[in-house]
């Protein structure tokens, strides 16, 4: 577990101010802060995806004579989890880059982000965040690019237990145009990640604009819809492999649900008996038959 110090909320205060390279470094190291300890600046700058120089500018930029006082600062208050899964992740071994190896390390750090969200603060945040939403009217949900995955979850889920959610997923570019008809009574529910989509940010604006509440599932302390939204859950992104990983953030998704459910288990019990006799009526699933031998 990441012990957060001052440096950490400094970095955070002072991020607005930064050029867009300072912030690609800052965002890097908010991220990823076990690395300050453990890696080399040129590795580090390496992996933020920034020149050496920028660390140092970095450094200098948040008070510190250069790169060394920060990172002394830094390595006083992290400590590495006590699976030590991250500084494993730091030491480069890359014997388990393929096959049964690299699916280990996958599902190795997927397991360690879902335990994450176990911790007190992660806790909290969705606990607030669901409480918000039961208290709204009519859920907005909305989700771009690779966040549709865990939007669309959240609303599918949210329909079997009623009318209480919105997909702004509508077709030739007029998913927004459900907020016409959205009051203050409203909130939207906006997931995206780094790098942002743009389309996301201006909707969570609208939203604002006609007095709706803002909540946010997104991966960063510093990503521009924490700074909008009431209430805000985070989750790690960080994978082995070329992509970002959604895995947490759709189980972020799959315990709000739950939660809004517990609510009023009395009224979601109704609804989902009533989505069974419905689908049952449709003949929507296949009966459980004998498998064929080949």
């Amino acid at each position: 577990m990441l012990q957060k110090g001052p440096l950490h909320a400094h970095i955070i205060e002072r991020f607005d101010d930064m050029s867009e390279q300072l912030q690609q470094a800052a965002r890097h190291i908010l991220e990823h802060p076990q690395e300050v300890a453990l890696v080399s600046m040129r590795e580090l700058a390496r992996n933020a995806g920034v020149q050496p120089s920028t660390m140092t500018r970095l450094a200098k930029f948040l008070g510190f004579s250069g790169y060394e006082d920060l990172r002394g600062q830094h390595a006083d208050v992290i400590r590495v989890s006590a699976d030590g899964f991250a500084a494993r992740a730091m030491q480069g071994d890359e014997a388990g880059t393929s096959g049964e190896g690299l699916a280990h390390r996958m599902l190795q750090s997927l397991s360690a982000q879902i335990a994450r969200l176990c911790e007190p603060e992660a806790l909290s945040r969705l606990s607030q965040l669901a409480e918000r939403l039961a208290r709204a009217r009519r859920i907005y949900v909305l989700g771009l690019r690779s966040c549709h995955s865990v939007a669309w979850h959240f609303h599918y889920v949210m329909t079997l237990l009623g009318e209480k959610t919105v997909h702004l997923d509508g077709p030739a570019g007029t998913g927004g145009d459900a907020l016409i008809r959205a009051t203050a009574d409203d909130i939207l529910l906006a997931i995206s990640i780094n790098p942002y989509s743009r389309y996301t940010l201006e909707i969570a604006e609208t939203a604002l604009e006609k007095g709706m509440g803002v909540v946010a599932i997104t991966d960063s302390e510093v990503s521009p819809l924490v700074a909008i939204a009431e209430h805000s859950v985070l989750f790690p992104t960080e994978s082995h492999t070329f992509f970002h990983t959604l895995t947490p953030g759709l189980a972020i998704s799959e315990v709000l649900c739950g939660l809004l459910a517990s609510y009023d288990r009395k009224a979601a019990l109704q609804e989902l008996k009533r989505v069974d006799s419905y689908l049952s009526s449709m003949n929507t699933y296949a009966a459980s038959i004998p498998r064929r031998k080949i």
